[in-house]
């Protein structure tokens, strides 16, 4: 066990290192700082199984992460390079544990895999989107509340002033933290595979919906109370009021599965 624990250390150290950095430094990978965490605590509290080691299978869970390390160090891509990270994890512990333990830890495993930061590629191609839909929506509630807009791409125009929805109001960040947390919360709270998939695909149009609301909310701070509400303090608390709405609506959602879940779930009562 040392010795796999420092061949472990050797081949990890760089991607864990990087990934740390990043939890500390990236905007976008902030949420890492709470799931690294909370994954290793879940996983203790889970405890371990009584399966059989598999060492050929875990050995081969190795073999395939030391080759996506070295595929992976010759592309410099970090986030395939973090992923082996995690693959080699899961091939030490099938080694020791066997598969089973690992589907125990699905829940943390999941929330491991989450915290890693996606590919730039992968962000540019989502974002731009998302800033569309949200500028969009954001902009339907404006002329809603018969406000004078122009919706011209990802800027609005008001009388006056122009908001611009950038790639960090794109809804992507807040779209991440939201899967994370229906994740969470499905494998917490809930019983079934169908309900936890629900709460996760719940999570995307609570995310999309609720920053179109912010962008409304910001266009009509700035149109009729005060221009300088659109940037600084009060715009980043309007994100975590947004924030703090959608886990009562994901809260709320998981209530109602729970409750069809035990619904479902009971015995009938035969009546005589």
């Amino acid at each position: 066990m040392v010795g796999a624990a420092v061949a472990f250390g050797i081949l990890c150290w760089r991607p864990l290192t990087t990934l740390g950095r990043d939890w500390w430094s990236n905007p976008d990978a902030g949420h890492g700082l709470l799931l690294g965490p909370l994954a290793v605590v879940l996983a203790w509290r889970t405890g371990l199984t009584r399966a059989r080691p598999s060492p050929v299978l875990g050995i081969g869970l190795l073999a395939a992460a030391v080759l996506l390390r070295y595929v992976s160090d010759l592309a410099a891509e970090p986030y395939t390079m973090r992923l082996s990270m995690l693959l080699a994890a899961a091939g030490l512990i099938v080694f020791w544990r066997g598969l089973a333990q690992v589907g125990r830890w699905w829940l943390p495993a999941s929330l491991l895999v989450l915290s890693i930061p996606l590919p730039q590629v992968v962000i540019g191609t989502l974002a731009f989107p998302l800033q569309l839909k949200a500028s969009q929506l954001g902009a339907a509630l404006l002329a809603w509340r018969d406000v004078p807009v122009q919706l011209a791409g990802n800027v609005l125009h008001l009388p006056g002033q122009s908001l611009f929805v950038t790639e960090a109001c794109s809804g992507l960040r807040s779209l991440t933290a939201l899967l994370s947390l229906g994740l969470l919360i499905g494998g917490l709270w809930l019983k079934s595979p169908v309900g936890r998939v629900a709460i996760v695909v719940a999570a995307l149009p609570v995310a999309m919906a609720l920053n179109g609301l912010r962008i409304f909310l910001t266009g009509f701070l700035v149109h009729f109370v005060d221009p300088a509400l659109g940037e600084g303090v009060m715009h980043y608390s309007e994100g975590w009021a947004m924030f703090l709405l959608a886990f009562l609506i994901l809260g709320g959602v998981s209530w109602a599965i729970a409750r069809l879940e035990r619904a479902v779930g009971s015995p009938r009562v035969a009546i005589a």
